[in-house]
């Protein structure tokens, strides 16, 4: 099958999950089995193995992948905190857990889809195409002040930024498209990074409720290990970064009732050779810990 998305940090996943045949492996965002694919193919143990998505898309592609009777490999299509939940409840423990919160290059460089200022294209940047929020339903409904909340808090704009944007959205609804949101928010003759960047950022971490699923997942994690049972998380901006490493941190510095032990005191970053060949991996960061 041809190679939908280019897997960031692969090699270091690998060398800090360290498979080994037999073990069981969990994937909280298995997009197109990137990681998973290279993961399952050293353990081999696909019937104690589950792969997550939120994205219909993505199960289908999975499910081609790994087709029922030839795989027994369980596919859930939920979102990484329901299906942390649903597994506990059904008692299951892993040896491997990784979660990847990037968004996949499909949904980027599909327009549809609605998730880059890139490409014409709806104001969608649903993960779960089911969910009934949109980014529409933001920007056109949404109030000044709520608008001006996310911009600050979830892409970090500075306060006279997110205010001048938040105006800018509100006094000239409705909006349609992606690329006329993003050229109604950059001034003439601007340079470097896209001044719609941020603005995007902040409305598709509302839109999914990222920074809120990764903040009620993570201590889900320790009650997913089994002893000894290692756990990646790769991030793709500060605000989910500060989650993962403060929740490390803590979990870390309890003593004999500590429940995980960091395996990285810092991010790993991708090298120059994988940024050649993949410069979406440019603000990726992996930390990872192990089961005490």
């Amino acid at each position: 099958m041809e190679e939908l998305h280019k897997p960031v940090l692969l090699s270091e996943v690998l060398e800090t999950l360290q498979p080994n045949p037999g073990e069981s492996y969990l994937d909280l965002t298995a997009g197109y089995a990137g990681h998973a694919g290279k993961i399952l193919a050293v353990t081999r143990n696909y019937k104690e193995s589950v792969l997550v998505d939120r994205d219909e898309n993505t199960i289908k592609v999975l499910s081609e992948k790994y087709p029922e009777g030839e795989f027994d490999i369980k596919l859930l299509h939920e979102d990484f905190y329901n299906a942390a939940q649903s597994l506990i409840e059904c008692g299951k423990t892993f040896d491997m857990i990784l979660a990847d919160f990037g968004v996949s290059s499909p949904q980027l460089d599909n327009s549809e889809r609605g998730f880059s200022f890139m490409h014409e294209g709806a104001l969608d940047m649903r993960m779960d195409q089911t969910q009934d929020l949109s980014a529409e339903t933001i920007v056109n409904h949404w109030s000044e002040k709520r608008l001006i909340e996310i911009f600050e808090q979830y892409g970090e704009e500075s306060s006279g930024l997110a205010r001048k944007h938040a105006r800018e959205i509100v006094y000239n609804r409705p909006w349609k498209t992606t690329k006329e949101l993003a050229e109604a928010l950059s001034p003439k003759g601007w340079y470097g990074k896209h001044p719609a960047t941020k603005v995007f950022q902040a409305i598709r971490i509302a839109v999914n409720e990222e920074l809120t699923l990764i903040e009620k997942t993570l201590p889900l994690i320790p009650k997913l290990l089994k002893p000894g049972g290692r756990i990646a998380i790769i991030t793709f901006h500060s605000l989910e970064d500060r989650l993962v490493k403060q929740y490390f941190k803590e979990v870390s510095s309890l003593g004999r009732e500590s429940e995980l032990e960091i395996l990285n005191k810092t991010p790993i970053v991708a090298g120059m050779d994988e940024l050649v060949i993949n410069p979406r991996a440019r603000s990726a960061k992996l930390r990872a810990a192990r089961k005490i």
